[in-house]
C-alpha cells in the first residue's frame, strides 16, 4: 500500500504519507477516511508527505479526479510535504482542484502547525 493514514492526524486534520507509486486501490484507504472526517466536522485540513513518493499510476487518474471533485469544497487547507521543485508547484495547482488553500513545505512539523493554526 502506497497511501497510509499519519498518526498525527486528528478531528478534522488528516494526514497521509504518499510513497512509492500510487494505484487506484490506494484511494481506498484516504477516501474514506476524509469523508468520515467530513461528515463529522464539514471541512477538513489534510497533509500530503510527498517524500517517497513516485509517481501515480494511469489506473489512479480517475480515482484522483473523482477526489478533487468530491472534495475540493470540503478541503479548507492543504500541506503538501515534499523535497522537490514539482512537488511545490503542485501546491500551487492543488488550490483551484483539491483544495480552499494549499502550501508546500519540506518540514513536515511546520506543515502540522500551518494545519492547526
Amino acid at each position: 500500500m502506497t497511501i497510509t493514514q499519519s498518526d498525527r492526524s486528528s478531528g478534522d486534520i488528516l494526514g497521509f504519507v504518499v510513497s512509492g507509486d500510487v494505484t487506484k486501490a490506494d484511494y481506498d484507504v484516504m477516501t474514506p477516511a476524509v469523508e468520515a472526517a467530513v461528515e463529522e466536522h464539514g471541512t477538513v485540513k489534510l497533509l500530503l508527505d510527498l517524500t517517497d513518493f513516485r509517481w501515480e499510476k494511469v489506473g489512479a487518474w480517475g480515482s484522483d479526479l473523482h477526489f478533487g471533485r468530491e472534495f475540493h469544497e470540503k478541503v479548507a487547507r492543504m500541506a503538501i510535504v515534499g523535497h522537490k521543485k514539482w512537488e511545490e508547484r503542485l501546491a500551487h495547482l492543488a488550490t483551484p482542484f483539491y483544495a480552499q488553500e494549499a502550501a508546500y513545505f519540506e518540514d513536515p512539523d511546520a506543515a502540522w502547525a500551518w494545519l492547526r493554526s
